[in-house]
């Protein structure tokens, strides 16, 4: 009987584990198989090397930040204020993805596959921001910056370090989030 082999699956998981905790330069072959408590040689079974296990963990992020996301939020009964705070519970809260999404970003600034990818993702993100802010809003230059705001809103307060006096970093970020996307008022 053959030895069980590790699945390519564990091999992107901790990938994307080790990529949200150590960054891109962390993620090392040899250091995956120990963590797996498996030898490195299974590894090239399923990938020719590092650079594909790093566009399957590309590939494995997109899917559950993008298309896992949309499909959660198409398919949800609520207005649209509902359908917004889900998608970025999904993929922006300080759970799983979070880590790796930030780390994915600041990888893409060295190199161009890992930013070509981020700009994918964040256009399929924008586009439902646009989408869903539209179904109440319909002044075009007003949904394009509401959604801006609410996707800068979104990724840039997690680099804050600023003090709130009065209040909790997620009670002024809700307070932010529900001015960005309140009913327009009547001109």
């Amino acid at each position: 009987m053959g030895a069980k082999r590790t699945p390519p699956e564990a091999w992107v998981e901790e990938g994307l584990r080790v990529l949200a905790s150590g960054g891109v330069d962390a993620v090392r072959v040899e250091a995956l198989a120990k963590a797996l408590g498996v030898t490195k040689g299974g590894f090239y079974g399923y990938f020719a090397d590092r650079d594909a296990l790093l566009e399957a963990m590309l590939d494995a992020w997109e899917r559950k930040s993008v298309d896992e996301v949309l499909e959660r939020v198409r398919n949800l009964d609520g207005d649209p204020w509902d359908k917004i705070r889900l998608a970025g519970q999904l993929t922006l809260s300080a759970d799983h993805l979070l880590p790796i999404d930030l780390a994915i970003r600041d990888w893409a600034r060295r190199d161009e596959a890992a930013a070509a990818r981020l700009r994918r993702v964040d256009n399929e993100r924008m586009t439902l921001l646009r989408e869903t802010i539209g179904t109440f809003c319909d002044d075009p230059d007003e949904i394009e910056a509401r959604s801006l705001l609410a996707f800068s809103l979104a990724i840039g307060s997690h680099f804050l370090a600023a003090e709130h006096p009065g209040h909790t970093h997620a009670e002024v970020r809700a307070m932010a989030a529900d001015i960005v996307l309140s009913r327009p008022r009547s001109r």
